[in-house]
């Protein structure tokens, strides 16, 4: 289950209420998304309260991306997460599709595969206790997990897939619809991927869409704010995304979610488009 952060209304209540429900519900995690140029609250400190907040559940970021930031300083945030959820912390990177952010925090937004690949060598490098240069002391803390936290990849298309199957050990994917056909083909590209790369293990897989339960207009919460999130890529494509959208009700949300099985996801998250509470007590509704 990701945190509402993305929907309007998001504040401490909904927050506080919100991790205890899902810590304590059917889920096996909880979660968070990266924009800068949004209303919604920074990944790393609603990440890090999380953790603290929650006993159980497994503690994603999905996904940073990890070419706005400084790789130190996302190396000392991250592996203090892990110390504050007591190594439950799993970390989705990616590269994003949102200039907007790239210009906002003056990071430049070519090459931006390639800074995600020398990133990620770059966290494990630190996390195995590396100096960031020669004569400077290690950026702690250390992680509590051995290595640091297993990395997913918030990878799509092959070539980003083959990139992927380089460092991570899994992907975290997504369908806006939660069509069965995008998770499946996303999924094979994975599996092929790693196959091609020659890794023993097969790689973790886990997708998600948006979804609204419990509201009194369910269909029109989960469309305005999918309209409002994806608003970013144009008004005439984001009107047309939103208006396919349909899980909004207990017998979508059960298909979805036995596709996504049938599909082969080992999880898949579920991203409210509302802050109501009505929504997660219907989701532990469908899902009980």
């Amino acid at each position: 289950m990701a945190l509402p952060t993305m929907a309007r209304g998001f504040h401490r209540d909904t927050f506080v209420s919100w991790c205890h429900g899902v810590d304590d519900g059917p889920f096996s995690s909880i979660s968070t998304g990266d924009r800068i140029t949004f209303h919604n609250p920074d990944l790393m400190v609603t990440t890090a309260a999380a953790a603290a907040l929650t006993e159980r559940v497994r503690v994603v970021t999905n996904v940073v991306v990890l070419p706005l930031h400084a790789t130190a300083t996302v190396a000392k945030q991250l592996a203090t997460i892990d110390v504050l959820s007591n190594g439950r912390l799993t970390v989705g990177v990616g590269v994003g599709g949102r200039e907007a952010d790239y210009r906002a925090v003056g990071a430049p937004f070519g090459r931006r595969h390639q800074r995600l690949d020398d990133a990620v060598a770059g966290l494990r490098h630190l996390w195995a206790g590396t100096a960031p240069f020669d004569g400077a002391d290690p950026v702690g803390p250390s992680p509590l997990q051995p290595g640091g936290p297993p990395l997913l990849a918030g990878a799509l298309g092959p070539r980003a897939m083959e990139r992927a199957a380089a460092w991570a050990e899994g992907v975290t994917g997504f369908s806006i619809s939660g069509s069965r056909a995008e998770v499946e083909g996303t999924n094979n590209l994975a599996r092929q991927a790693w196959a091609r790369a020659g890794r023993e293990r097969p790689p973790r897989l886990v997708s998600g869409t948006f979804y609204v339960l419990g509201t009194s207009e369910p269909l029109d919460d989960l469309r305005r704010f999918a309209f409002e999130y994806l608003r970013v890529f144009g008004d005439q494509v984001a009107s047309s995304l939103a208006s396919a959208l349909e899980v909004a009700t207990p017998e979508r949300l059960r298909t979805v979610l036995e596709d996504a099985e049938a599909a082969g996801c080992d999880e898949f998250i579920l991203v409210p488009g509302t802050v109501d509470p009505a929504c997660l007590e219907a989701t532990v509704g469908v899902l009980s």
